[in-house]
């Protein structure tokens, strides 16, 4: 098996776990020996300072943003209220076997540093692990400033005299002094964000069934009006069977960006959770729930309040012009609800903004952790804060500036196109850490697995086959006669062979490693024994009926 410092030193993460040793500049971690300037990263690494409950809200808060919102009216006007629910359905099964897969892995070694990149260095190759570190770290550093511009664009929909760079300017001081801040007041905060967004798409479930029957206020029951006239699906580029074909995989590549890096960021909680091993697999369960509800139920209720061929779906401008909640509701005669609307999606714009810094920072730091980038990035505060990870991710909030001039925001636009196929690769690389990693543990016997779902491993193969199929038909359209261009192909697959180029390098110049470590050489112990000695005690029983509801706050 391989060496603890062949994994770096993230093998725990407080400093109360370290036995001393006589000798001096060596102290002992657990069964690795660490020289002196590995003891001092050591003692300032990351801590473990969310609690379940935040895990749980930043995965699903974390990724409920201006894709889901606003981006979901695009989707229903391209193929229609019966594709969009059926494409979402599709994707949240497969998005199921990808969080069952990653959990398992995460929460046998919920480390310090502990991404997914990590995880795939780990039990799979460097040359992985090196290629999605930084897939990570560019495609989330990269959608930071997307969701600022996005949040910035959608204040436009009151005609603010304050120019937009002003607005990007607060988004991004805020965004970035809370990535600075200990992980618990990240944590808290981003909880809160998290929950006004729950609660709205509470309130919108809530309205969408008194508006199908008949509650508005011109008591127009709409039922399933729009399913009938325009009808439940739509074409595209051609007509007939062909036309509804082609609209249907369109929709289906459309659907998935609101689920982009939403199980990654589960992963990533782990390594700064309190008693990860048993908080990881409640919160990916909860999280399962929530996800059929609101990302499924979302796009049900707005087949139900809004026409499909509803113009101002496609043509209404910036923002919550375009929501498809935001048109619904005002087709309805309901007025100042899209006031309110409007200001939950920028919330949630700023709430995705700062989830996608802190996992590209983490991922950075995990990288560091494992040797794939500068050590000066594993560097962290006293209260477990990566500083120069969270700095270095921030370097791409400028690019939102990009957006106050039309010559920038093509140039934005390009950056943006980088990350439309990074979701796809990236589950990909998740099916295939957890493939190796099972292997891994069936080939030497192990069995101390906290968490493990009956979908697997067959789970991940089918996410696998499809995620292959989805990345390779991402710009499909472009094949079509009249609309092929270089610009478009670029949009669509750039990003395959950034990935592919990243990997490729960093295996020619570890040619002498293997292309995937023998599953009877994969590390499975080094650092469990520390993690488990964090674990506090579950309480078994509660005294009243009432402390029942303390689980839902923990």
């Amino acid at each position: 098996m391989g060496k603890a410092e062949d994994f770096g030193v993230a093998t725990g993460t407080d400093q109360q776990y370290l036995d001393h040793e006589k000798a001096p500049g060596r102290e002992r971690y657990g069964s690795a020996v660490l020289e002196e300037g590995e003891l001092e990263v050591l003692q300032q690494s990351t801590k473990r300072g969310l609690k379940s409950r935040h895990a749980q809200m930043i995965a699903l808060g974390g990724t409920i943003g201006t894709g889901l919102f606003v981006g979901s009216g695009a989707t229903l006007a391209r193929g229609g209220p019966a594709f969009i629910l059926v494409c979402y359905i599709i994707l949240t099964i497969l998005i199921l076997f990808i969080i069952t897969a990653v959990t398992e892995v995460a929460a046998h070694l919920p480390v310090a540093g502990g991404t997914m990149s990590y995880f795939g260095f780990r039990y799979v190759s460097s040359s992985l692990g090196f290629a999605m570190g930084w897939l990570y770290w560019y495609s989330l550093g990269i959608l930071v400033p997307y969701e600022i511009t996005a949040g910035g664009l959608v204040i436009d929909y009151w005609d603010s005299p304050v120019n937009v760079g002003v607005w990007i300017t607060i988004f991004i001081i805020v965004i970035v002094a809370l990535n600075f801040f200990p992980v618990s007041v990240y944590g808290e905060t981003e909880f809160w964000f998290a929950s006004l967004k729950v609660f709205m798409m509470i309130g919108l479930l809530i309205l969408s069934f008194i508006l199908f029957w008949g509650g508005g206020p011109n008591r127009q029951r709409l039922g399933f009006h729009y399913w009938k006239d325009p009808g439940p699906a739509n074409t595209w580029l051609k007509t007939g069977d062909a036309g509804r074909t082609i609209a249907f995989f369109s929709t289906l590549v459309l659907s998935a960006f609101p689920f982009t890096f939403a199980a990654e960021l589960i992963v990533v909680t782990g390594g700064e959770m309190k008693n990860p091993r048993r908080n990881l697999p409640i919160a990916a369960k909860r999280y399962i729930y929530r996800l059929v509800i609101f990302y499924v139920g979302c796009v049900l209720a707005i087949g139900v309040i809004c026409s499909s061929q509803d113009k101002a779906l496609t043509d209404g401008g910036a923002g919550a012009k375009s929501a498809a909640f935001v048109v619904g509701i005002k087709n309805a005669g309901i007025h100042g609800l899209d006031s309110v609307i409007n200001a939950v999606i920028i919330i949630s714009a700023w709430s995705s903004g700062n989830s996608f810094l802190y996992i590209s920072s983490r991922s950075l730091y995990s990288m560091a952790v494992a040797g794939n980038a500068p050590a000066v990035f594993k560097k962290c505060t006293k209260k477990g804060v990566p500083y120069m990870a969270v700095f270095a991710s921030a370097i791409f909030t400028p690019l939102a500036y990009l957006n106050c001039g039309s010559s920038g925001s093509t140039v934005f636009t390009w950056f943006v196109n980088l990350t439309n196929t990074s979701g796809f690769i990236s589950w990909i690389c998740c099916c295939i850490t957890y493939l190796r990693f099972r292997k891994a543990c069936k080939a030497q016997g192990f069995t101390d697995l906290p968490y493990h779902s009956w979908m697997q491993p067959f789970g991940a193969w089918i996410a696998l086959v499809m995620f292959v199929i989805l990345v390779l038909i991402n710009g499909f359209d472009v094949f079509f006669p009249g609309r092929f261009s270089a610009s478009s192909f670029l949009t669509a697959y750039v990003g395959i062979p950034i990935f592919l180029a990243i990997y490729f390098i960093h295996r020619i110049i570890h040619r002498q490693d293997t292309w995937a470590r023998d599953p009877l050489d994969v590390d499975l112990i080094t650092g469990l024994q520390e993690i488990k000695d964090q674990e506090e005690p579950k309480k078994k029983h509660y005294d009243h009926w009432w402390e029942y509801g303390k689980v839902l706050w923990e």
